[in-house]
């Protein structure tokens, strides 16, 4: 979660807001990425799905069944799906998300019917510094 944290700061000091992700395969970091919704003009430039992309790239496989995926946000639906499709067999996140987060609130998209595949998930981790960082960085934007 240190790397993934490492990847949020790096966000926040380019003006996008603080998420970081890292992939893991076999205790080796494989890819990791930040937000770049706003330097890429692109609203699915979400960090989770930068590190899938480039963790499938590094692998030559759609199909990441043996890695896992720690984020500093608990993620939303479409990076939910997104794990689901990829077959991430575990998500470690940080600071839940009330208000756009798809795992333990909103939709909860690994309980739906719709939902082939279901990581393993573990919330909470590092989730005081990991909400620190967003609660920081919207408060200097007021």
């Amino acid at each position: 979660m240190e790397l993934a944290l490492e990847e949020a700061r790096a966000a926040a000091v380019r003006g996008e807001v603080p998420v970081g992700c890292v992939v893991v395969r076999g205790g080796e970091v494989i890819a990791r990425a930040g937000n770049r919704t706003f330097a890429d003009k692109d609203p699915t430039a979400h960090a989770e799905l930068l590190a899938i992309r480039q963790a499938a790239t590094a692998l030559g496989s759609e199909r990441l069944a043996d890695c896992d995926l720690y984020v500093t946000l608990e993620p939303c639906a479409m990076c939910a799906a997104a794990m689901s499709f990829a077959r991430i067999r575990r998500l470690y996140f940080g600071a839940g998300d009330p208000k756009s987060g798809a795992v333990e609130n909103g939709v909860r998209f690994f309980s739906a019917a719709i939902c082939h595949h279901r990581p393993e998930v573990y919330g909470g981790i590092n989730e005081s510094e990991c909400a620190a960082l967003l609660r920081d960085f919207f408060a200097a934007r007021r």
